[in-house]
């Protein structure tokens, strides 16, 4: 069943907001969020701290533009860096056959 509520985005083209970059779309795009609204903001990465100047809101997304790369406060939540998966386990021989341990006898 459709929604017919009314629901307008909480952002106008022309705003500014600073925050971090939340993730990255398919297409490359950065991901900024605005009180849950997605925001697609070209030339940046995951984790950047920018302005951000909205250039155009559709019904359930919007896009913007950066305007400034700025420092991340002293308090910010740091995004989680990628797990390198330990891989030490298959660098070693113990457990291998016998077919490559010592020399065989001739």
């Amino acid at each position: 069943m459709k929604d017919n509520r009314s629901s307008t985005p909480p952002i106008n083209v022309g705003d500014e907001y600073t925050g971090r970059i939340d993730s990255v779309g398919e297409k490359g795009d950065g991901i900024f969020r605005v009180k849950g609204f997605v925001v697609f903001v070209p030339n940046v990465k995951r984790g950047d701290f920018v302005k951000v100047k909205i250039t155009k809101v559709l019904a359930k997304v919007s896009f913007g533009e950066v305007t400034e790369k700025v420092e991340p406060p002293k308090n910010a939540f740091a995004p989680p860096k990628p797990k390198e998966e330990d891989l030490s386990h298959l660098l070693t021989t113990a457990g291998d056959s016998e077919d490559f341990g010592e020399d065989e006898e001739e």
